[in-house]
């Protein structure tokens, strides 16, 4: 399979301006921008053609430069990164499956991904994929104090026994009666940020109008639920160090730790 692998970047993050170029270190102490660092964790993905940042900022493109990865430019019209690798497939050979890598998760195992094309060529029939794992109960705890506290600490996500997605949402499902989290792993899946489109499905998504759940949620997959699309869901291993994304400056020094543990330069 032609597999390609978009890292969308976006200069105006609402809640961190400027976090592609922001500057992380690692083992060697050593910094480098945050899209950097999403290139080389992209990089380390098995059996992909090519690997590409899809922006609308000169000033990303121009930092890309500098680390030698190729560049495809997109219109600053477009609301979120599946509409960018939507957009972006018109510079692209005819691939089989494009692959969305997160521009601010830098963290992903290429393990997880290389699941993602799998599951892809193992299923003629799916259309978009994603990976989601399954959280210690401690997790969830730390999860719901979160809630408690007002803020968004992930993405969940329910399926059926076909493994799809039924739902994904920014609070914690499915619903945990007493009792519950009384071993040591929960019932609740994280979604992990990395999808897996064939470029008919791209096509359906951009021609789906935004809704009320997408806007509420604020989480750009569920057009392709409402639109009819199954996402199918990859359950992936929980890794031994934290899987933190770049939201917001409070997440650098913890981001670094991660670097650290996970034995990344």
């Amino acid at each position: 399979m032609n597999s390609v692998i978009l890292i969308p970047a976006r200069y105006q993050s609402s809640r961190y301006p400027g976090k592609p170029l922001v500057d992380l270190k690692g083992v060697g102490g050593a910094p480098k921008p945050l899209i950097q660092r999403s290139v080389e964790a992209a990089r380390r993905v098995q059996g992909v053609s090519g690997v590409f940042v899809v922006t609308d900022d000169e000033r990303i493109a121009d930092a890309c430069k500098g680390f030698g990865v190729g560049v495809i430019m997109t219109s600053p019209e477009c609301r979120n990164g599946t509409e960018r690798c939507a957009e972006a497939l018109a510079s692209l050979h005819d691939p089989d499956l494009v692959i969305n890598f997160q521009g601010d998760a830098l963290l992903t195992p290429p393990g997880f991904v290389e699941a993602l094309i799998d599951r892809m060529r193992d299923d003629s029939d799916a259309m978009v994929a994603t990976p989601a794992l399954r959280l210690r109960s401690n997790d969830v705890r730390a999860l719901q104090a979160e809630e408690q506290a007002g803020r968004v600490g992930g993405t969940s996500v329910v399926i059926d026994d076909q493994d799809h997605a039924l739902y994904f949402s920014k609070r914690l499902i499915p619903h945990l009666p007493g009792g519950t989290l009384g071993g040591e792993m929960s019932p609740v899946r994280l979604h992990v940020g990395v999808y897996a489109y064939r470029p008919q499905a791209l096509d359906r998504y951009v021609a789906t109008p935004v809704s009320e759940l997408e806007t509420l949620e604020g989480l750009e997959q569920l057009r392709f639920l409402v639109a009819g699309i199954p996402v199918a869901v990859v359950d992936v291993a929980t890794p031994p160090f934290a899987l933190r994304e770049l939201n917001n400056p409070e997440d650098v020094a913890p981001i670094e730790q991660a670097l650290v543990e996970a034995g990344l330069e």
